[in-house]
């Protein structure tokens, strides 16, 4: 099912960013129908993708089975499925399911936008993006995703920053493409890149099983600058309009 299926008009094109008032994801206990479907498939996909990384798990995770607007607020369904069901939907983009994830924009004090590459053992090796990863079981709360939780969470595994100590902008953004809706909010920081992007690498050194190989201080918009996926470019460019330009390095 296309993302615009369910109501198109309330939806924008695609890689343009718009405002969000809140995020409902409420999550079925049944099992997704997309990973009935699709399970051989999937596995199949899956025992490629170890033996060209045999780094990966296949833990379990939130997929999306519809995603509309309603009110301006993001209203969707979804289902908890192995890893290896989501990369599969991933890269065959086959019909029945659509992915959202979420992940703070952290603004340093000096204008940067702080992100990571990750490690060369996960799924996205050496992509540059902001911290942040899909909804995971731990995260449902009642039946219902906690987006704000998900966020502290990853950032706070991946680069060791809190956000209980960040000044979090009210609201959120998102972009969609390809069925994947990032969703996404400023938190400014009190400390500078330079700061940010040190205290990161003690958080790596320390970790045993780090997910990220550094912090990366992000300073323009130029979509060429990093590995960046798709989505990112268009959130740059928002980004650094909405605060004041390149930050001077």
């Amino acid at each position: 099912m296309n993302l615009l299926e369910s109501n198109r008009a309330e939806w924008p094109a695609e890689g343009t960013v718009f405002p969000v008032s809140a995020v409902g994801i409420d999550v079925s206990p049944d099992p997704h129908p997309f990973h009935l479907a699709e399970v051989e498939r999937a596995q199949e996909s899956w025992q490629r993708e170890i033996a060209a990384n045999p780094h990966l798990f296949d833990g379990r995770m939130v997929l999306q089975r519809a995603i509309r607007i309603e009110d301006g607020r993001i209203v969707a369904n979804a289902h908890v499925v192995p890893y290896s069901t989501f990369l599969w939907w991933r890269k065959s983009r086959a019909p029945g399911a659509l992915h959202i994830f979420a992940m703070p924009m952290l603004l340093s004090s000096d204008g940067a936008m702080i992100a990571i590459r990750m490690g060369s053992h996960t799924a996205n090796a050496g992509r540059v993006y902001s911290p942040g990863g899909s909804l995971e079981p731990e995260d449902i709360v009642d039946g219902r995703c906690d987006i704000d939780g998900n966020i502290a969470r990853e950032v706070r595994e991946e680069t060791g920053i809190e956000l209980s100590e960040a000044t979090a902008e009210p609201g959120y953004h998102a972009v969609h493409m390809k069925g994947t809706v990032v969703v996404f909010r400023t938190h400014r920081l009190a400390a500078t890149a330079d700061e940010l992007v040190s205290l990161v690498a003690r958080h790596v050194s320390t970790d045993p099983h780090p997910e990220i190989d550094e912090a990366v201080a992000i300073r323009g918009p130029e979509p060429e600058a990093h590995n960046y996926p798709d989505f990112f470019p268009a959130i740059l460019e928002w980004f650094f309009a909405k605060n004041g330009g390149p930050a001077d390095p």
